[in-house]
């Protein structure tokens, strides 16, 4: 897999909390970047995947199945709330 160098300006304080917490979960400054972006691309991706399937959706169609959804399959005592 290629890499790619980039120059990267934190705020000192974000420089020093980075570092901090690369070094309490016992990996290197850049593997602790790399992963924390990583983590926002894939939130991101979530989000707008998330919007094109609710766009896509068919409530009244739902709102059916829900309807229907444990009809004659009681919760056992034990699942019930009071």
């Amino acid at each position: 897999m290629a890499a790619g160098n980039v120059a990267l300006q934190l705020q000192e304080s974000l420089l020093k909390e980075a570092l901090m917490l690369s070094k309490s979960e016992g990996v290197e400054l850049n593997q602790f970047i790399n992963v924390a972006v990583a983590e926002k691309i894939s939130a991101l991706r979530t989000v707008e995947y998330l919007r094109e399937r609710a766009a896509r959706a068919d409530i009244p169609a739902a709102r059916e199945i829900l309807k229907r959804a444990g009809l004659g399959h009681e919760p056992p005592p034990e699942d019930r709330l009071d």
